[in-house]
């Protein structure tokens, strides 16, 4: 037998159970506030949803599900197919696309969706990323305009403020911007997420790197240059998103610029924390499932995005055959609680933590009154442990006090003590 657990999974310690749970019902909370709506779906999905081109990469780090009992014929298995008809979901948007597609009858339009529940990936773990890990997402269906996004990025760093966050930079693109800027240069629809995925790496290995990969990989000499133009020298330094729509004007979607600073604007007005809002015109977000507007969070004290999201207006078509506008936005919670276990975050107290301490052979009278008063300080909503006394109540106490519990009270044998 194995002691640890599967890698990629985790044991969770009580000290960080604490901060999950506080930060969950902070979420719930928060988002409540903004009129979304908590919901769930199942964790296993049918594997013709998992496998419908929407998840990018992610479809090849699906955890497959193997039929089970009497519908597994080993002696009929030619094809994957045959072996498998469900996996584990990858992320929360396709299984919410299900949903919204099998019960939009039963849900107010535009409706605002809240979620949160474990994912998996079989991927390569790392700092912050697992194979099961919990995402926690917000989304809007039913609304084509900008105020959908505002409220979204509102909300999410609303709850990041929350947590005391502080400094952190919202960036913010559109997938119609990258794609008018392939079309600009040249670029073939089929390798356009390829060089969508080259161009996410300018800020890690800088334009000339970029120029040397992008001829390596087959693009058009002419097309690199007329890239570089724009990426490599500065160019973009002031006023990125109207420079941008001079040169690409006749490649951009109609409104693509206007909305995209209608959003940055509002959101930097009515914000309630500290961060900044940037275009960025290299921001691509993996998945292949965005349509327009495209977010990610940054935060100082973690080496890539904590959250991320963006408009996917056609997925939820592909199971009804009718268009429904639709946006969203994850908090990598797992990321999150790497930073505050980082910063040794205290989970604020609501009132005093109380262990009772019992020596064994209590009688029944004095038993009975240590249970009435754990019971009545639960009552007027204090925390209360009843435990045994150890031999060495030193270090117990040392041990509940790192557990959280800054009052003590003893019952002995002899005589009541506090």
């Amino acid at each position: 037998m194995k002691k640890k657990p599967v890698t990629g999974m985790k044991d969770v310690l009580p000290e960080e159970g604490v901060i999950r749970n506080y930060v969950t019902a902070l979420a719930g909370e928060t988002y409540s506030r903004y009129g979304f709506m908590s919901i769930e779906t199942p964790c296993v999905e049918h594997i013709e949803n998992l496998t419908s081109k929407q998840g990018g990469e992610n479809e090849k780090l699906i955890f497959k599900i193997l039929k089970r009992g009497g519908k597994l014929d080993l002696s009929e298995v030619k094809e994957e197919q045959d072996l498998v008809e469900e996996g584990l979901r990858y992320d929360l948007t396709l299984p919410l696309s299900r949903y919204y597609s099998n019960n939009a009858q039963n849900l107010p339009s535009p409706f605002k969706a809240f979620q949160m529940g474990s994912v998996f990936r079989a991927e390569r773990p790392q700092k912050g990323r697992f194979r099961q890990f919990t995402q926690c997402d917000i989304d809007i269906l039913g609304d084509p305009t900008y105020l959908a996004e505002v409220e979204l990025i509102t909300a999410t760093t609303t709850l990041l403020g929350r947590l005391d966050f502080k400094g952190f930079k919202v960036r913010i693109n559109d997938r119609r911007i990258l794609s008018a800027l392939a079309e600009y240069a040249g670029v073939s629809e089929e390798k356009r997420g390829l060089l969508f995925i080259i161009l996410d790496k300018l800020d890690k290995i800088g334009p000339d790197a970029l120029k040397e990969e992008l001829l390596s990989s087959d693009f058009d000499a002419s097309g690199v240059d007329k890239i570089m133009e724009i990426f490599g020298g500065g160019f973009l330094s002031d006023d990125p998103l109207h420079k941008l729509q001079d040169i690409l004007k006749d490649h951009l979607a109609e409104g693509c610029i206007e909305n995209l600073e209608t959003i940055m604007k509002l959101v930097a007005q009515v914000k309630n924390a500290d961060f900044e809002v940037v275009f960025d015109p290299v921001l691509v977000r993996g998945m292949g499932y965005y349509t327009g507007t495209i977010f990610e969070i940054e935060m100082p004290q973690f080496g890539s995005s904590v959250a991320g999201g963006g408009r996917y207006d056609e997925m939820i078509g592909r199971f009804t055959g009718t268009p429904t506008p639709a946006v969203g936005f994850s908090i990598g919670f797992e990321r999150i609680i790497t930073i505050l276990l980082e910063e040794h975050f205290k989970v604020p107290e609501k009132g005093v933590s109380t262990a009772i301490l019992l020596e064994k052979g209590l009688d029944g009278e004095k038993m009975a009154a240590a249970m009435k008063e754990a019971a009545d300080l639960r009552a007027a909503g204090s925390r209360v442990l009843l435990v045994w006394a150890n031999k060495n109540k030193k270090f117990q106490k040392e041990q509940l006090t790192k557990a959280g519990y800054d009052e003590f009270r003893e019952y002995y044998r002899e005589e009541l003590k506090h």
